[in-house]
């Protein structure tokens, strides 16, 4: 009845979009709300943690291009940018109690948190692997996508993996 009613209200969340007024806010939000069903559907954090980690990468790297195009002029901005979407995630997921739970380790580590580390790793090297390809074909794509699909792939992978370690 609960994933019933779950689905129902996820439906009705769609059908009626509302404005989204900022990206950092609402973006945790849905990370607590996701990491709350993917714990209901019995998903282990490690694999919910690599997800969340792409997502941080992506959304600095993104933010980062975002003010490079508005001619912002800081040091080590990709850096700086993921930092603070990797704040504005973590420390209310660690204020919600999603993060921290003694019985929640993998190789003694948070599993949420190794899970982000090995997330946005895998993204970066998906990022990395486009443009090597990129280089190698004189700045053309191989496929249609080739920017999201690398990404996502190596995103898919790890998951994969860590499913098999986990189980």
């Amino acid at each position: 009845m609960k994933l019933k009613l779950v689905i129902l209200s996820a439906l009705l969340f769609l059908a009626f979009p509302g404005k989204a007024l900022a990206v950092c806010p609402v973006c945790t939000v849905a990370v607590g709300a996701g990491l709350g069903l993917c714990r209901f559907l019995g998903i282990d954090d490690t694999i919910s943690g690599i997800w969340i980690g792409g997502l941080i990468l992506s959304s600095g790297l993104w933010l980062a291009d975002f003010l490079k195009k508005k001619n912002w002029q800081i040091k080590y901005l990709d850096f700086w940018s993921v930092a603070l979407f990797s704040l504005l995630v973590v420390l209310p997921l660690a204020g919600m109690g999603f993060i921290g739970l003694p019985a929640n380790k993998l190789w003694g580590m948070d599993k949420l948190l190794l899970g982000m580390g090995v997330g946005a790793g895998v993204f970066l090297l998906g990022v990395w692997a486009d443009k090597f390809l990129r280089r190698k074909n004189n700045g053309k794509v191989y496929i249609y996508y080739q920017k999201v699909i690398l990404p996502v792939l190596f995103l898919t992978i790890a998951s994969f993996i860590f499913y098999l370690v986990t189980c």
